[in-house]
């Protein structure tokens, strides 16, 4: 099968999961395009079956915003013409969903009908498609697209409820490489902390969604209670404030701001557990990706956590805010090492279910659909 897929390039979910999608499909044998305005920071260079594809971006002085949408709709035109694509499949809403119908319409008045099939990551529904000025286009393009998929039953819910959506959206979950994320080495281990010694970790963007005082509220108990370090991975617009809280509360040697490190599946590894107490997840592939590496999460019980987090087995979910309830959790497993373990082992059996090849073959199954009825 010949598949273009359309993401960001960023670090982010939605591109990582299609970067790791397309990486998939090539070991498999097909021929995948990868359209986007920079190369994918997951993309493998060395499998031949991938080809990366920029989007060529003109600068004209009329413009005071560079019309990104015609750029990449022009992209996807011409991949399509030239690579000969079986289908286009879009990761993220906004804007790829609109270009892509766009391009659909230019490549049907040539003879060609492309099927497009549309996967809603979170935050292009949850929260940037509910601004106004994209709000119309947003539903638009997700009425308009051939399939549609969403990371979890929660975003399902949730676009149905904030859009008038005319037709069916399919769950297929986010998956996990348990061959990449697994547990790490005593040797790796022991650089970063002594053996009685916990290491808790936090990976995201730091947003506002995710919480970041929580996490520090939360180890800052946990501290108290234990010898422990924080791992904070990731980068944001709430790092300053969040630099600030460990200082005022004292617990600054004990956390560490390691910013946006290529090295996250080895701090993973080498984690005794996960903290993620964000307003709101429509997946929670971090969780994923600790539970796979063998550490168990503390998290809020919202949107699609509670589709991948079971309480009292592989992890806790608690009210958003509860910070008292997730600590109480936390040092009670760190201080259980038996009990710490089997909810390890747990997690990681979980993590098998949202396996590369399980979620690979369910959008391969839908590529079909479309192409053979």
């Amino acid at each position: 099968m010949r598949i273009g897929i359309v993401c960001h390039p960023t670090f982010g979910g939605s591109g990582v999961m299609a970067t790791e999608l397309a990486n998939h499909f090539g070991r498999q044998g097909h021929s995948v395009h990868v359209i986007s305005y920079a190369l994918p920071v997951r993309l493998d260079p060395f499998n031949p079956s991938v080809h990366y594809h920029e989007v060529q971006m003109q600068d004209y002085p009329l413009f005071l915003y560079q019309p990104y949408e015609l750029a990449l709709s022009s992209a996807m035109v011409d991949a399509v013409v030239k690579e000969r694509l079986d289908i286009l499949h879009v990761h993220y809403a906004i804007p790829h969903a609109y270009a892509a119908f766009m391009a659909r319409q230019i490549l049907h008045d040539q003879g060609i009908d492309i099927p497009v099939v549309t996967t809603l990551h979170g935050t292009d529904i949850t929260l940037v498609g509910q601004l106004p000025a994209y709000k119309p286009a947003v539903c638009f393009s997700i009425n308009h697209s051939s399939a549609v998929t969403a990371v979890s039953e929660a975003l399902r819910q949730e676009t149905i409820t904030q859009f008038s959506i005319t037709r069916d959206i399919e769950v297929i979950p986010n998956f996990v490489d348990t061959a990449r994320y697994r547990r790490g080495d005593a040797e790796a281990r022991a650089r970063v902390a002594s053996p009685e010694t916990a290491i808790v970790s936090h990976v995201s963007n730091f947003r506002k969604v995710k919480r970041i005082p929580d996490v520090l509220q939360i180890f800052a108990r946990i501290v108290a209670a234990r010898p422990a370090v924080l791992l904070m991975v990731g980068d944001g617009p709430e790092r300053p404030a969040a630099e600030a809280l460990a200082r005022q509360l004292g617990i600054e040697q004990h956390v560490n701001f390691l910013g946006k490190t290529t090295e996250v599946e080895r701090i993973l590894g080498i984690s005794d557990l996960f903290l993620l107490p964000s307003e709101t997840e429509s997946f929670g592939l971090a969780a994923l990706e600790a539970m796979a590496s063998g550490a168990p999460v503390i998290a809020s019980n919202a949107g699609g956590l509670p589709e991948v987090i079971t309480h009292g087995s592989n992890g806790y979910l608690e009210p958003v805010g509860a910070i008292d309830a997730m600590a109480d959790h936390a040092i009670a497993l760190l201080n259980q090492p038996m009990l710490l373990a089997e909810f390890a082992e747990s997690a990681q059996e979980t993590a098998t279910t949202f396996s590369m090849d399980q979620i690979g073959d369910s959008y391969l199954n839908v590529y079909t659909r479309l192409l053979h009825g």
